[in-house]
């Protein structure tokens, strides 16, 4: 894998409207985009800086809840607002989470699901990371 391998850094937030607010004094720069992943019953700010690239981590995701039951949802009621996951890249996500599975790494996703930028992306569960949940996402062509 050639390159910067860190995709982005997820942070929960409780409410995502006044976390974009906030963070958009912090960065100097409105999301580059807000959408909502049905499926994952979140709604997502994405961060990156005019002038990113694929590839560089410049990109900072807010993931805000639709559904108090759901991942995201219980988290924030357990811990809290604050650091969710840690993104990196792949290039052949099928085969990384083979490779993962093969070697007893417990995964939350065994197959790629469509992430908030459309692209595949699985997790892997933090019991098998050091407590640390890890999102793969197949890095663009």
């Amino acid at each position: 894998m050639g390159g910067p391998f860190i995709s982005h850094i997820g942070i929960a937030v409780a409410d995502l409207d006044a976390a974009v607010s906030r963070w958009e004094k912090l960065l100097g720069c409105p999301p580059s985009l807000v959408t909502e992943v049905a499926d994952q019953s979140v709604r997502v700010a994405m961060f990156a800086p005019p002038g990113a690239r694929d590839g560089a981590c410049r990109r900072i995701e807010l993931i805000a809840a639709t559904a108090p039951d759901s991942p995201v949802g219980r988290f924030v009621e357990k811990r809290g607002e604050g650091l969710h996951h840690l993104c990196l890249y792949v290039d052949d996500i099928e085969s990384k989470l083979s490779e993962l599975k093969a070697a007893g790494v417990p995964l939350i996703d065994e197959t790629p699901r469509v992430g908030a930028e459309g692209r595949r992306v699985a997790f892997v569960h933090p019991r098998g990371t050091h407590g640390v949940l890890i999102e793969y996402e197949e890095r663009p062509a």
